[in-house]
């Protein structure tokens, strides 16, 4: 415990401490007057709101791969297994480079669709989805694998169709384990940078996370103001991850009753 204590003081709550020590050395005033400026606000929308839909997105279709990969046998399954986890090893700025490429005007695919992807809200929440599509799953396909394919056929015996036994038999068990996944991929998306910053266009107002932001005040050498920022970002973050985890009690408390 000692150890444990030691370790987490000393890579988590000494570095966390001193940025909030360090916001605290502006006034109340200038505090409030920097993390709620139009500039901070409309990077806020911006980073938390493509997070969230990034992390629905990544819910949604990481149970449909999770389910693709567990229960269908077919050519070039531990390839696309294996594809799964490319995005935990790639870098981050060659991810945003390689994503701006295929989906800039000029792009292989956004030279095709009618609408622009790259350099707007859109491509963010395309790499967002990119990066976090591996965290929800990897925290399913285990919970799938223990799931036993007779579960599902006693539920159609009982005259369950597919729709029933997906709603009632399996969503309650993979419930947890997704929410897991949501969080983990929303937690990676409010901080992500590198595959972002390409394919955002960084435009003030309207295409500039708040990473961004802070690097910009970081730039400038205003760094109590970047600290009340990463204070306003940690401050939310944890507030909607404190959130996440008592669902996924709820989930958890709900499917053991």
């Amino acid at each position: 415990m000692g150890y444990t204590i030691f370790y987490l003081s000393l890579i988590v709550l000494i570095p966390l401490a001193g940025t909030f020590l360090k916001s605290a050395t502006l006034t109340w005033p200038v505090f409030w007057a920097t993390v709620t400026s139009p500039r901070a606000l409309a990077s806020y929308r911006l980073t938390f709101g493509t997070s969230l839909i990034a992390a629905l997105v990544n819910s949604v279709f990481g149970i449909i791969v999770a389910w693709v990969l567990v229960r269908y046998k077919f050519p070039g399954r531990k390839l696309l297994d294996a594809l799964v986890d490319l995005p935990f090893a790639l870098p981050t700025a060659v991810a945003g480079i390689a994503l701006t490429a295929i989906y800039s005007p000029k792009g292989w695919i956004g030279s095709i669709v009618p609408w622009q992807i790259a350099f707007t809200p859109i491509g963010i929440t395309l790499a967002l989805v990119f990066i976090g599509i591996p965290f929800v799953v990897r925290t399913v396909q285990p919970v799938l694998e223990d799931l036993e394919p007779e579960v599902e056929q006693v539920a159609a015996s009982l005259g369950a169709n597919r729709w029933q036994t997906f709603w009632r038999v399996i969503l309650p068990t993979v419930l947890p384990a997704t929410l897991t996944g949501f969080a983990l991929a929303f937690a990676r998306a409010v901080g992500e940078y590198g595959s972002v910053i390409f394919i955002a266009g960084n435009m003030p107002m309207k295409t500039e996370i708040t990473p961004l932001l802070i690097l910009i005040q970081l730039e400038q050498y205003n760094y109590a103001g970047a600290t009340a920022l990463a204070v306003a970002m940690l401050v939310v973050s944890f507030g909607m991850l404190l959130l996440i985890n008592l669902l996924q009690w709820w989930g958890m408390r709900r499917h053991l009753s």
